[in-house]
């Protein structure tokens, strides 16, 4: 749904964009994945090879491009700067599954079935919002997913 007006093929893939940080962080938990089904890995190997860009230095950088550059930009479009805070908080929400794995989860049950189940829902549910994402960014919708949009609207104004 539009409801600030109709979008440009420009914004719209602009829109989509921001979406490839967290689907590249999300690759993080893919291993247990590809590795039950290796006929899929050449769909994900372009997206392993960009995986380096994500590191420490420049991950934390094109963070705080987006927060800083799009989102408080009033000059953006709104749908613009809707979905770039939508990646940013899918982004945020893979950091805290991350964390919770590695000090909480990864000592207690040291691998296993359990972590490898969690691993693929964490990267399943990464690729499905993101794609979901990605398709309603480029259809000129709103990607409305539950809780985590009602917190986009009250970032971006």
């Amino acid at each position: 749904m539009t409801w600030r007006g109709s979008t440009t093929p420009q914004e719209r893939i602009f829109a989509c964009l921001p979406y490839l940080l967290p689907f590249l962080d999300g690759l993080d938990y893919a291993n247990p994945f590809l590795s039950q089904f290796p006929v899929l890995q050449p769909l994900f190997l372009p997206f392993l090879l960009l995986k380096p860009l994500t590191g420490f230095p420049f991950g934390l950088i094109i963070f705080f491009a987006l927060f800083l550059l799009v989102i408080r930009n009033e000059n953006i479009s709104h749908f613009i700067r809707f979905n770039a805070m939508q990646a940013i908080l899918i982004d945020i929400v893979l950091i805290l599954c991350g964390l919770i794995f590695s000090y909480i989860l990864q000592p207690v049950l040291q691998g296993g079935l359990i972590l490898e189940t969690l691993f693929n829902v964490v990267f399943l549910g990464t690729v499905v919002a993101v794609i979901y994402s990605v398709v309603q960014s480029a259809l000129g919708r709103y990607a409305e997913i539950p809780t985590l949009s009602e917190a986009v609207y009250m970032q971006v104004r």
